[in-house]
């Protein structure tokens, strides 16, 4: 197989990559502190007395603290006078303290007793009964009851409008992260490539991409979809998937973590010599990814977007808007500490394009019983305008410009 697909073992294309990651150092203190003021700034904006952070990935970008959402309640409480309070279980404090990275009083509650009723005790005190606390967006519904079986005069409220509002711009530190962890990724894909053989299995494909990634200084793969053939018309893969076959379309989508950031991108190719029709809808694929980026200007709409994406689509025969043969799903999601995050480009978004925002560009191409395509890059907004993560593929017989 020609121009980096198939031809190597997976020991020659494991000895193709090296650790990425090391130079990397994770957030800094200085930075967390200055989440909270931001976080301090737009809760005055939005007249809250306090903000609860999850466990999870809002907690983690507030607090440093990597910890799973639960049935019992690990959290961070920021109020309006600039306190930190963080409400744990007893048993886990000397597991999760040295996690902190900004200090704290730490409220603990043992197994019998009510943590929402430390918290409501702790809000009530600054702001009383008629406190605004607003709940993480992505808390368990139990968590606000909780709340409100033991303090049902505190106005309840998304706090989306600070967790997003902080979240969605990312910053130097942020973006170097990301950065790295794309091309960690991007790495993994080319060796991928080089290492497929007729009769591979899609579970053997996801073994090494895990391997590699973890060659490349990841703990392992995040997540991975491989599929092959007719399958990749399912944008998220199948129940029972299919072996490789040549003359297969090959649809990668995988990513890694890097100090919580994240990768995600995705690669298809003809494992064998394209059709003529193969050829053509990878192209539209492509057209298509870039049509996108030339219209994410600043101060853009986010769904103009994914307008111009399935306009290039629909003038070639697709759609229109969700239809099949075409693009049945939104043009691209933000990116960051989760893998889909704030802002989208779909429509109806009318959240408009600033500096720092990070986004997937992928207006995947399916055509039901017969094949998809998925080409998936990410990009940031720049002041002067959209900057790729990575660069595109080149095209579908050398889709790395080996």
């Amino acid at each position: 197989m020609a121009n980096g697909i198939g031809g190597t073992s997976i020991e020659e294309a494991l000895n193709t990559l090296h650790d990425m990651a090391a130079s990397l150092a994770p957030i800094e203190v200085k930075e967390y502190q200055q989440r909270l003021d931001n976080a301090l700034s737009l809760m005055q904006q939005h007249q809250l007395d306090a903000v609860l952070l999850n466990a999870g990935t809002n907690l983690r970008y507030f607090t440093g603290i990597d910890w799973y959402a639960s049935e019992r309640l690990v959290a961070a409480l920021l109020l309006r006078d600039g306190r930190l309070l963080y409400v744990l279980p007893h048993f886990e404090i000397g597991s999760i303290q040295p996690r902190m990275q900004l200090e704290g009083e730490i409220l603990s509650w043992q197994e019998h007793e009510n943590p929402y009723q430390l918290c409501a005790d702790a809000i009530m005190a600054l702001a009383g009964e008629q406190a605004r606390l607003a709940i993480d967006e992505s808390a368990q519904f139990f968590i606000a009851d909780g709340i409100q079986q033991v303090a049902a005069s505190f106005q309840l409220s998304n706090a989306k409008v600070v967790t997003a509002g902080c979240r969605m711009q990312k910053s130097t530190a942020e973006l170097a992260l990301m950065q790295r962890a794309m091309d960690m990724t991007l790495a993994v894909h080319q060796a991928t490539a080089s290492m497929l053989y007729p009769g591979i299995s899609t579970a053997e494909v996801e073994r090494f991409i895990d391997q590699a990634h973890r060659k490349v200084g990841a703990s392992g793969s995040y997540f991975c979809i491989v599929l092959f053939g007719s399958d990749t018309a399912y944008p998220h893969g199948v129940a029972h998937p299919k072996t490789l076959e040549v003359g297969d379309m090959v649809l990668i989508d995988t990513g890694c973590r890097l100090h919580g950031y994240l990768s995600d991108i995705t690669r298809s190719y003809v494992f064998g010599e394209a059709t003529a029709k193969q050829r053509a809808v990878w192209q539209h694929e492509k057209n298509a990814q870039l049509a996108a980026f030339a219209a994410a200007t600043p101060g853009t709409a986010c769904q103009q977007v994914d307008r111009a994406a399935r306009a290039y689509l629909q003038q070639q025969g697709y759609g229109p808007d969700y239809q099949l043969p075409g693009l049945p799903h939104r043009t691209g999601h933000g990116i960051g500490l989760d893998i889909h995050e704030w802002p989208y480009l779909v429509e109806g978004n009318s959240t408009s394009l600033a500096t720092g925002m990070c986004f997937s560009n992928e207006p995947m191409l399916v055509l039901p019983g017969e094949f998809g395509v998925r080409l998936e890059d990410h990009f940031y907004m720049a002041e002067h305008g959209p900057v790729w993560f990575t660069e595109p593929a080149h095209s579908i017989d050398n889709p790395f410009g080996v």
